[in-house]
């Protein structure tokens, strides 16, 4: 077998379009989805069970766990799916894909997804070049899919062709005679198998060679197909690697469950592999240890069947190839039964620690701030919908939440403004400035469709008035985000002009973020006790108004002193009125919302 630094490249290259492909399907999702998507996907996945269901259903149909899983990352990835529903698909995946062992074991073939890549890029092509923004998503969406399971089939023809070399593997003989340690050592070279060939069907295929040769025993192919279970979370770790957080820690949590599932495994191995021998027995296929021995037997007493055996060279009637044909499918079976218990034992023990999974992956994969955790709506969700007076309530509390996320905004947007100019530590901070932006934007839309739904329900007059309220807050609220971003864009625009600040510049602009912050505290304050909101606090936000108008009106004047007198360049002036215009139309927006919980408190009090 030759391999050159070209096939290398080529592996390379596979990869990347592997991991862009997982970009721009995300991207697509988080752009075409919407609220029907996410409703469809929470129904599918209500509880733990349904989850587990709808994992292990899609599996079934597209023969491979890999792909699933990877698709539940990217849903998590676009927010459309939570960890903790993740968990259970991927749970149901992993059973899922035992479907594709037995049809294998049974029929010997298997779905090549890799067929419909190039028409599903032809049907999406047009979708690029409509006029509608969610067919153009549809269409980057599918295009990106497309290019995800390229770079999966093009990965498995650019590794090692270690499938039709088993040679390769003969040296193994030498490490199966050192009892528990055998075992160990199979499955990590299971593991690694996997990991290179990236498909668990190759390595069970391998394995069946191995095994027809006499170079391992059942127990050992066994130990075998335990570690390509864990070699196969390989795919949606890599797949997470141009994710988030909420990605890394769905593709975190697949290993977390083909892991522990192992180790309990082990403790219990010979035992376990009885217990499959016995059920390959009972299903009336033989016993799956024998060929490994009778083969070895073949071996020894008739050396030139053995070294014609495997070289086609025997005619097929010959009742050496026939025995070893009945023995190879009674193996094939014993390692889909392995497979199959292992997995369904595994999920009947872990499906009931998904909460327990979600808070440990939540602590081996931290994210790098806090406040970076990705976009997950906490009280209101795309499920049925009962009592809408309720749903009000959820409601008025995700709104609260909304409000807190845009606050942070306020203080990134016044860490921006001391950042040296044309930095990384700049460019890096105005990024995640921008995510959130585009959280809030989504955020914004999914809190709106949940209230007009809630208007759909019979409600009280009152109930009808919170609504038009709370539609307005949200957009407020949204524009509050916009503004934060905009701070960040005119200093982008000061730094490509070239403009300095003076000390008295960036003291004034402090000032004024204080303001901002003080009004945006006492608005969140009153979010989030909204249906306790008195009169008198809500004057209070109404001074904070008046103190950033007062303050914006005072350096307005100054400034043209400042500049008349040569205290700073014009330009710089520009630039520092723009901001301070910026964060005054912050505290109009912040006043906009507080007017909408006036409207609320008002209409209690009537």
């Amino acid at each position: 077998m030759s391999y050159s630094f070209l096939d290398f490249l080529g592996l390379l290259g596979a990869v990347g379009l592997f991991l862009y492909g997982m970009k721009v399907m995300s991207e697509g999702l988080q752009k075409a989805a919407g609220d029907r998507l996410r409703n469809i996907l929470s129904a599918m996945t209500r509880n733990r069970f349904t989850g587990t269901l709808t994992g292990f259903l899609i599996t079934a149909l597209i023969q491979s766990s890999s792909a699933s899983t990877v698709m539940v990352v990217s849903f998590v990835n676009a927010g459309l799916m939570s960890l903790a529903q993740s968990m259970a698909v991927i749970m149901g995946a992993n059973v899922g894909t035992t479907f594709t062992a037995w049809v294998i074991a049974l029929f010997g073939f298997k779905v090549n997804i890799s067929a419909f890549v190039l028409p599903l890029i032809g049907l999406s092509i047009p979708l690029l070049f409509t006029k509608k923004s969610r067919n153009k998503s549809i269409g980057e969406f599918l295009i990106g899919f497309a290019f995800l399971f390229m770079g999966l089939d093009m990965i498995s023809k650019y590794v090692p062709d270690l499938q039709s070399n088993p040679e390769m593997f003969a040296f193994l003989q030498r490490y199966t005679t050192m009892g528990f340690g055998s075992v160990l050592i199979f499955l990590a070279v299971g593991l690694l198998l996997t990991m290179v060939i990236q498909s668990s069907a190759a390595t069970f295929a391998i394995t069946l060679i191995m095994c027809s040769k006499g170079w391992i025993n059942f127990d050992l192919s066994c130990a075998i197909v335990l570690g390509s279970n864990i070699g196969t979370t390989i795919t949606p770790i890599l797949a997470s690697m141009s994710g988030n957080v909420a990605a890394k820690r769905t593709a975190m949590g697949h290993l977390l469950f083909n892991l522990l599932g192992t180790i309990w495994v082990l403790f219990l191995f010979y035992p376990f592999v009885n217990l499959n021998v016995w059920l390959t027995e009972a299903l009336g296929q033989g016993n799956p240890e024998a060929l490994a021995g009778y083969v070895k037997h073949i071996e020894a007493t008739q050396p030139d069947i053995y070294n014609h055996l495997f070289d086609n060279s025997l005619p097929a009637g010959h009742d050496v190839v026939a025995k070893v044909a009945v023995l190879q499918q009674s193996v094939s079976i014993g390692l889909s039964v392995f497979h199959t218990v292992f997995n369904l034992i595994n999920l009947a023990i872990m499906i009931w620690f998904t909460g327990l999974y979600v808070k440990i992956v939540e602590k081996l994969v931290p994210a790098k701030h806090k406040e970076d955790e990705e976009f997950q709506l906490k009280f209101i969700s795309g499920g049925l919908m009962n009592a809408s007076e309720l749903n009000i309530a959820q409601a008025e509390k995700e709104i609260a939440v909304f409000a807190e996320r845009v606050q942070r905004m306020i203080g990134m947007a016044q860490q921006l403004v001391h950042m040296k100019d044309d930095s990384e530590e700049f460019a890096n901070l105005f990024s995640r400035l921008e995510k959130y932006e585009d959280i809030s934007d989504r955020m914004e839309i999914e809190i709106a469709h949940y209230l007009n739904r809630c208007s759909e329900g019979r409600l009280s007059n009152e109930g009808k008035l919170k609504i038009a309220s709370m539609l307005r807050m949200v957009s407020e609220i949204e524009s509050i985000a916009d503004c934060c971003v905009g701070a960040g864009k005119i200093l982008i625009r000061k730094q490509q002009s070239h403009v300095s600040f003076n000390e008295e510049i960036y003291a004034n602009i402090d000032a004024m973020f204080t303001y901002v912050e003080s009004a945006m505290t006492h608005m969140v304050k009153l979010l989030a006790n909204i249906d306790h909101a008195r009169e008198q606090e809500i004057i209070v936000s109404y001074n904070k108004e008046r103190e950033i108008n007062n303050f914006r009106n005072q350096l307005r004047t100054a400034n043209i002193e400042n500049i008349n007198s040569k205290h700073y360049e014009y330009q710089a002036g520009i630039y520092y009125m723009d901001l301070i215009a910026d964060l005054e139309k912050t505290g109009d927006y912040i006043i906009n919302v507080v007017d909408a919980i006036r409207e609320q408190v008002r209409s209690r009090t009537q």
